[in-house]
C-alpha cells in the first residue's frame, strides 16, 4: 500500500519540473512513511511514497523491466501475483525481485493493457511507457484503491489522493455544484465526478490513457455476471463458497510484516477470523464502540467472538464528544464530504491498529454481495408488490408514504411503480426525493435535473447487467458504484491517514464474480438476507455469534446526537445554521432548520441527510 501522483503534460511536451512532483510527493507522505521514488522522462515524472508490505528490501519504485523500456508506480497489492510470476517465467520473463509490482511491469510487456484482466487485488497504478510515450492509469475492478486526475490545457496531474493535484497546480479548488447535490441526495459523489470542479476520480475497472497528445477513459473490466447455465444446488452452492472464502484468505495474508483484523461483533467479520484461524492462531483484532449507552454497541459481541477464537483482542471506546471534536479533522482526511455514520469509529480503530500491525483485514462486501440490507428486500420481492391488482396497491401506497419516518420504505415503495432499470436503483438508492434535495439550494445554482447526472455514471454497467435478474443487477450497480465511491473511499483514505493498509477479502475477484452468477435465491431466500452466506456461517461460527441481531453500527448515535441537538453542544449543527455557515451561499439555512425540527420532533427521520449536511459543513470549513 502506498501513495502514487505523476505530471504529463502530454499535449505540449513541456518538459516537467521535478519541483512540482517533489510537492505532490510530499503531500501524500502519510501514505508511504518508508521510502520515496521519482522517474522523470521530460514531458513525463512518476511520484511514489511507499509502505512496505511484500519485499521491504526489493519493492523500491517506481520500477521498471531490466531495458528500462516500462516503467510502474503502484499502489495496493496483487494477491495473485506468485501465479503470475511463474506464468510470465514461462514466457521467458526474468523477475529481479520478490515484488508484486514486477509482475505489473512484465505483465505489461507481455500483454499491453489487458494485464489488468490478469491481476487479482487491489490497484490504484500508472505504467509509462517509454516507447510508446504512452501513459496509462488504472484503478483495480471494484474501486478498493483510488486514483484521482485532472486534465487542464494538455497536462495531465494524477495522485491517490485529491492533495497531491492541489500541490501540483496550485490553483484555489471550486465546489462543484452538481457534485454537491450529488453527494446530499446519495450521501457520496459518483465516480467519475468528485466535489471540486475539474478534478475527476477513475471510475473502478476503468482507466486513462495518455498518449499521441491527446488522453482517453476506457473500461477494461467488462466481466458480464451471465447466471450459471445450470445453477448449483444449495450443497454444492455453499462447498464452493467456502472453497473460495479459504483461497481468498490464504491470498489476502500474504505479507512480510503483521496483520490483524478490525473485527465487529457480526457475522462477516467473525467469518474472517474463523478462516484466519486456519492459518494460525493469536491474530491481532481491534474493535471500537461507544459503550453500553447504545443499543447498538458492538464492544462486547466483539471481545465474545475474540475470545472464542483465541485472538489478541483490543477494544477502543469512544463518547460523542469525541465524536464531535473530531468530525473536522476526519472530514479533511476524506478531502471529499462522505456522510457515513461510521467514518469516525473507522478512523479511530485504524489509528489503533497501526500501533501493533501495518496490515488489517476487514469485512466489507458481503452486505452488497449476499443481500444484507432492507433495501435488498423489497427488491427481492418487489415483483409481488407490482402482482397486486391497483385497488390494493393504490390505498397501501398512500399508507406507506403518510407514515412517520420509515424513509427506506417509502422510497423503496415509489421506486416499484419506474419501469426502467436505472432510475428505478436510482430511487431506491436516494436518501431523500430529488426535489428536497434541488429545494435546498439557492436559485439559480443547480442545473435541471442534476441529481440524474449519475445515470449517466452507470451508462456503461447498464449493458453489463443485461442478463443478471432484478436483484443481482442492483447489486452489482452497489458493487461497482455505491460500495468504491462511498465505504471503500473513506476506508482508504481514513486508514492510511494512519498508514495503515486495509485489505477487503470478500471483494477477492474470484469470490466476487462467483457470486454474482447465482441467482437471487441464493442471496435472499424466505426473507432471510445474505442466505447463502448465513449457510457458510453456520457451518463455521459458533452459536452465540450466529445468534446475534445485525447492528446498524454508529447510526443509532449519528441520529440520537442530531435528536438532542437542542440541548446538547453539538458543534456540527449548529456550525451549518450559524451566521458565518460556508454553506449559506448555496444552501437554504432556512429548510435545513425545518428539516431538523421535523426529524427531533419524530415527524420525518432526517437523520441522513442531516448528517450529510453537517460533514458537508465541516468539509467546507476545512476545504
Amino acid at each position: 500500500m502506498c501513495g502514487i501522483c505523476g505530471q504529463y503534460n502530454f499535449g505540449s511536451g513541456r518538459p516537467v519540473e521535478r519541483e512540482t512532483v517533489q510537492r505532490m510527493t510530499d503531500s501524500i507522505v502519510h501514505r508511504g512513511p518508508d521510502d520515496e521514488g521519482f522517474h522523470f522522462d521530460g514531458p513525463m515524472g512518476l511520484g511514489f511514497r511507499r509502505l512496505s508490505i511484500i519485499d521491504l528490501a526489493g519493492g523500491h519504485q517506481p520500477m521498471s523491466d531490466p531495458q528500462e523500456s516500462v516503467w510502474v508506480i503502484f499502489n495496493g497489492e496483487i494477491y495473485n501475483f506468485p501465479e503470475l510470476k511463474r506464468e510470465l517465467e514461462g514466457y521467458g520473463h526474468v523477475f529481479r525481485t520478490r515484488s508484486d509490482t514486477e509482475v505489473i511491469v512484465h505483465g505489461y510487456k507481455q500483454w499491453g493493457v489487458d494485464v489488468f484482466n490478469h491481476l487479482n487485488g487491489m490497484f490504484g497504478l500508472a505504467i509509462w511507457d517509454v516507447a510508446r510515450k504512452r501513459l496509462v492509469i488504472a484503478r483495480d475492478a471494484f474501486g478498493i484503491k483510488l486514483v484521482y486526475y485532472k486534465i487542464k490545457d494538455g497536462t495531465l496531474y494524477f495522485g491517490s489522493e485529491i492533495r497531491a493535484i492541489r500541490a501540483a497546480d496550485g490553483e484555489r479548488a471550486e465546489v462543484d455544484p452538481i457534485s454537491l447535490s450529488l453527494f446530499l441526495r446519495y450521501r457520496f459523489t459518483p465516480s467519475p465526478y468528485t466535489i471540486f470542479q475539474g478534478v475527476k476520480k477513475l471510475a473502478p475497472g476503468t482507466m486513462l490513457i495518455a498518449e499521441g497528445g491527446s488522453a482517453r477513459v476506457e473500461r477494461w473490466y467488462k466481466f458480464r455476471p451471465e447466471p450459471f447455465p445450470k445453477m448449483p444446488s444449495d450443497d454444492e452452492a455453499k462447498e464452493e463458497l467456502v472453497a473460495i472464502y479459504r483461497r481468498a484468505m490464504k491470498r489476502h495474508l500474504l505479507s512480510d510484516v503483521p496483520v490483524g483484523l478490525l473485527l465487529s461483533g457480526g457475522l462477516d467479520s467473525g467469518l474472517l477470523l474463523a478462516l484466519m484461524n486456519e492459518s494460525g492462531r493469536e491474530w491481532p483484532t481491534f474493535t471500537i464502540g461507544y459503550g453500553k449507552s447504545y443499543k447498538d454497541d458492538e464492544l462486547t459481541d466483539a471481545a465474545e467472538t475474540a475470545a472464542l477464537f483465541g485472538a489478541k483482542h483490543t477494544s477502543i471506546e469512544i463518547d460523542q464528544k469525541a465524536f464531535e471534536d473530531s468530525l473536522p479533522h476526519i472530514v479533511s482526511c476524506l478531502e471529499e464530504p462522505v456522510a457515513a455514520s461510521s467514518i469516525v469509529p473507522m478512523y479511530f480503530v485504524s489509528q489503533r491498529a497501526r500501533q501493533d500491525v501495518k496490515v488489517a483485514l476487514n469485512g466489507q462486501g458481503p452486505d452488497e454481495l449476499f443481500g444484507g440490507y432492507k433495501r435488498h428486500l423489497g427488491i427481492r420481492y418487489g415483483s409481488l408488490w407490482s402482482g397486486l391488482p391497483s385497488w390494493m396497491r393504490k390505498p397501501l401506497a398512500a399508507g406507506i408514504q403518510a407514515l412517520p419516518r420509515n424513509e427506506t420504505l417509502k422510497r423503496a415503495t415509489y421506486s416499484l411503480h419506474i419501469e426502467d432499470r436505472l432510475r428505478r436503483y436510482q430511487q431506491v438508492l436516494s436518501i431523500a426525493p430529488g426535489k428536497t434535495i434541488d429545494g435546498l439550494f439557492h436559485d439559480g445554482v443547480l442545473p435541471q435535473d442534476a441529481g440524474d447526472r449519475i445515470l449517466e455514471c452507470w451508462a456503461d454497467l447498464n449493458p453489463l447487467m443485461k442478463d443478471a435478474d432484478e436483484l443481482s443487477g442492483f447489486q452489482f450497480l452497489e458493487v461497482s458504484s455505491t460500495l468504491p465511491d462511498e465505504l471503500l473511499m473513506y476506508a482508504d483514505k481514513l486508514s492510511m491517514a494512519h498508514s495503515l493498509e486495509v485489505r477487503v477479502p470478500y471483494l477477492d475477484r474470484e469470490l466476487v464474480e462467483y457470486v454474482q452468477r447465482l441467482d437471487a435465491k441464493f442471496k435472499v431466500r424466505n426473507g432471510s438476507r445474505k442466505w447463502l452466506h448465513r449457510k457458510v456461517c453456520t457451518d463455521m461460527l459458533p452459536s452465540p455469534i450466529l445468534r446475534r441481531p445485525k447492528r446498524g453500527f454508529a447510526v443509532n448515535v449519528v441520529d440520537s446526537w442530531i435528536r438532542n441537538s437542542t440541548n446538547s453542544r453539538n458543534v456540527a449543527v449548529a456550525a451549518m445554521l450559524a451566521d458565518d455557515s460556508s454553506l449559506r451561499h448555496i444552501i437554504r439555512t432556512d429548510t435545513v432548520n425545518q428539516l431538523l425540527k421535523s426529524h427531533i420532533s419524530g415527524e420525518s427521520d432526517n437523520h441522513k441527510l442531516l448528517f450529510s449536511l453537517a460533514v458537508c459543513e465541516q468539509w467546507l470549513r476545512t476545504a
